[in-house]
């Protein structure tokens, strides 16, 4: 299973509108139920900096959510949104409790 987290902080201005595309996100992602992708998101204290966690059963659950409409309009223009540009950094899992 790949395992993602990616962090960047977007300017004070564009909060708001990250947030709105990131929630556009996962509407789509409730309308369709695509199986092998687990994704969260997570807004720091700041209101600026964002940490999505995202993890894909395999290459065909990666392109799925890759190729969402809504994922696409939310990467269209994050670089102009960012502060701090995205870093992406592969993780594994150690344990979790739900």
């Amino acid at each position: 299973m790949k395992r993602v987290m990616v962090t960047y902080r977007v300017k004070a201005d564009q909060a708001e509108e990250n947030e709105r595309l990131i929630k556009q996100v996962f509407k789509q992602l409730l309308r369709q139920l695509p199986e092998g992708i687990q994704y969260s998101v997570y807004k720091q204290s700041d209101g600026v900096s964002f940490v999505h966690i995202a993890a894909f059963e395999d290459k065909a659950a990666d392109h799925l959510f890759t190729e969402l409409p809504a994922f696409k309009d939310f990467r269209a223009a994050i670089k102009d949104r960012c502060e701090e540009q995205p870093v992406t950094v592969h993780v594994e899992e150690l344990g979790a409790y739900y």
